[in-house]
């Protein structure tokens, strides 16, 4: 079986994963920081270098520059 071209991968992780709206933040029990989406679910938003790199994450005022962006949502498929 050959591998799927980069482009074929994209698309379907871009299809897999929709972009929706940060509306508001709060964190958990362990202190780590979580996106509120307009769909409903969560995401982390974790600054944890190398593996995550969000430096916007540590500041309120960075976090509130945010609200209304993006951010891929793991549990909606995109329709």
């Amino acid at each position: 079986m050959e591998p799927k071209p980069e482009s074929k991968l994209r698309e379907s992780t871009a299809s897999a994963r929709p972009n929706r709206k940060i509306v508001s933040f709060h964190q958990d029990d362990g202190g780590d920081w979580v996106a509120d989406l307009e769909c409903g679910h969560t995401q982390h938003v974790r600054h944890n270098p190398p593996w995550q790199t969000r430096p916007w994450v540590t500041t309120r005022e960075e976090r509130a520059s945010r609200i209304g962006t993006g951010l891929p949502c793991a549990k909606c498929i995109d329709r």
